[in-house]
């Protein structure tokens, strides 16, 4: 299921700082703007939501994180039969326009985006040659340009890689990927599973 918050200027990051756990708590502070630590309690507050809604779960989640800083439910921080919690896989991202939240219970990767214009160059470095095709001939190049790009970070968060060398090929051999647009050009979200 996933959870979208759009409405992060209205966030009341105040009122939400007590809800998280010190350890977000933490990580929501080190945010040098206060724009990125309502971005980053909101999307913690998001899996929160998730974990009450689909699990049952009422406590406030503590992350393990990979080698490449993929976060994963720490078992020990709750009161959940083991059973449950290793059916339990989630990712989180945020931009400045939109927190999102995935649960399932497969392994999963999401990620979202602000629709803003690019450089040239990131695209050469990370679009092979079929993809820089598609964003010139698209209506709205910045907004292919989007689109590809979170495919390729909810592929990666997927798999738990982080970025790499080689965003080129990073779709070749993709798993299913679909993504959302929101209907203002706001923000893209992909959704890798």
């Amino acid at each position: 299921m996933i959870y979208i918050n759009d409405l992060l200027d209205d966030f009341d990051l105040e009122a939400a700082l007590p809800l998280l756990s010190a350890q977000r708590r933490e990580q929501t502070l080190r945010f040098r703007y206060e724009s990125g630590r309502r971005q980053c309690a909101a999307a913690y507050l998001l899996l929160c939501e998730a974990l009450r809604k689909e699990y049952g779960i009422t406590e406030k989640p503590l992350f393990e994180y990979n080698e490449h800083g993929k976060p994963n439910l720490m078992f020990s921080s709750l009161h959940v039969p083991f059973s449950i919690l290793h059916q339990i896989h989630f990712n989180i991202s945020h931009c400045s326009e939109a927190a999102v939240c995935i649960v399932s219970d497969h392994p999963v990767g999401i990620d979202v985006e602000s629709i803003r214009s690019y450089r040239p160059s990131l695209v050469s470095y990370t679009m092979n040659d079929a993809e820089q095709r598609q964003i010139a001939a698209a209506e709205r190049p910045e907004v292919e340009f989007i689109r590809l790009w979170t495919q390729k970070e909810a592929v990666l968060k997927l798999r738990g890689t982080g970025l790499r060398n080689d965003m080129k090929t990073v779709l070749d051999d993709a798993p299913f990927v679909r993504t959302v647009i929101h209907s203002d050009y706001r923000y893209i979200y992909s959704v890798a599973e």
